[in-house]
């Protein structure tokens, strides 16, 4: 899906010592940003929610799990499956690693940053007002 849109082009800059300079092409970013936008949260993950290839990723899809994201919400993509698409989000969003969480089309960061807001309660404040998962009905009396 990604490969032919994420062909980036070597721009090279010329000084003292000549280097490659990776950018990221407008096709390759308006494919990403759909991407980001088909569903209210996307994971670009190292393999997929069933079969985690990183313990990163799948800290992140245990988290999400403890708060019950349910699957219609969530859209992954392997990055193992497709080199372009590895390199290309992270040029994208500017964060060098995987795996990346954009809830509503907002970058939200990588596991460290799932795992603080999980621990400090900002994470399920999100996914409730981004109507991701339901608020928790009050327990009759």
């Amino acid at each position: 899906m990604f490969r032919p849109a994420l062909r980036s082009s070597l721009s090279i800059i010329r000084s003292a010592a000549p280097f490659a300079h990776r950018q990221l092409s407008t096709e390759a970013r308006a494919t990403i940003q759909k991407a980001i936008t088909a569903s209210p949260l996307v994971l670009f993950m190292k393999g997929t929610p069933q079969l985690p290839e990183c313990g990163f990723s799948r800290a992140v899809v245990q988290v999400l799990d403890l708060h019950g994201v349910p699957a219609e919400k969530m859209k992954t993509y392997n990055v193992l499956t497709d080199s372009e698409l590895r390199s290309g989000i992270k040029e994208f969003s500017e964060w060098p690693t995987i795996p990346q969480i954009y809830v509503n089309g907002e970058f939200l960061g990588g596991c460290d940053i799932l795992l603080g807001m999980h621990q400090s309660g900002d994470l399920e404040k999100l996914l409730v007002d981004s109507n991701i998962i339901p608020a928790e009905l009050p327990a009759d009396s």
